[in-house]
């Protein structure tokens, strides 16, 4: 379960993609522009993700073990 939450590779980046898109566009008119961007790039990279997560089956029965009633 640690190696499914402690991944800072991917956490990295998903940062950096941030990073890249927010610095091409210097000023946003407003709040909403920033997030539209935002949610545009996650869904652009969530495209890109093919490889599955390694033990996810073991990983998300402990989940469900720990947050039942969170996860549904």
């Amino acid at each position: 379960m640690r190696r499914v939450i402690y991944t800072t590779n991917i956490v990295e980046s998903v940062n950096s993609q941030f990073r890249r898109v927010t610095k091409n566009k210097r000023v946003f008119p407003n709040d909403i522009a920033v997030f539209k961007t935002l949610y545009l790039t996650i869904n652009y990279m969530t495209k890109k993700w093919t490889m599955p997560i390694h033990n996810w089956s073991e990983a998300i029965a402990h989940f469900l073990i720990k947050f039942e009633k969170r996860i549904q």
